[in-house]
């Protein structure tokens, strides 16, 4: 087990098993110069959305900020799959995060810190990350939030 993989079941959390990827994707993508794409991911727990609906409406912010932490735990699955351990992470590059909000909704950026926050407990230092956190209209089977990354590697 990864030394990034015990602070996470020191957190109290495990990571899952790799997604498979519910289009005609793939999980992530590497460059050749140690860059990883991420492919977004939703909230999904035991084979189902954790939360349903629009943030603002039938969830609160407060469970949109859990589910960004479980987006967390998937990309980390992702990360995992494709090299094969976390502890060749050199750093967070890059998060986008997309909350299916209602109009007006102005908090996308407390709902990603769910992301944002776990990701800089797991990785200290290495986890700060240049971020996005955007409000859209609708997401993949009614999920709140989805979220993507870009991570360098060695």
């Amino acid at each position: 087990m990864s030394k990034v993989e015990e602070k996470v079941k020191e957190m109290g959390y495990e990571i899952p098993e790799c997604p498979a990827p519910a289009g005609a994707y793939a999980p992530a993508v590497e460059t050749k110069d140690g860059l990883l794409f991420v492919s977004g991911q939703t909230a999904i727990v035991d084979g189902k959305q954790k939360y349903v609906g629009r943030v603002g409406a039938e969830v609160s912010v407060e469970e949109a900020y859990d589910a960004a932490k479980i987006c967390a735990l998937r990309l980390l699955a992702q990360v995992k799959y494709v090299i094969g351990d976390l502890d060749r992470v050199e750093r967070i590059v890059k998060v986008n995060g997309y909350v299916n909000a209602v109009p007006g909704f102005g908090q996308q950026p407390k709902v990603i810190n769910g992301t944002s926050e776990f990701l800089e407990a797991v990785f200290g230092e290495k986890g700060k990350h240049a971020r996005a956190a955007i409000g859209v209209g609708s997401l993949p089977d009614n999920a709140p939030v989805e979220v993507e990354m870009i991570l360098a590697y060695k």
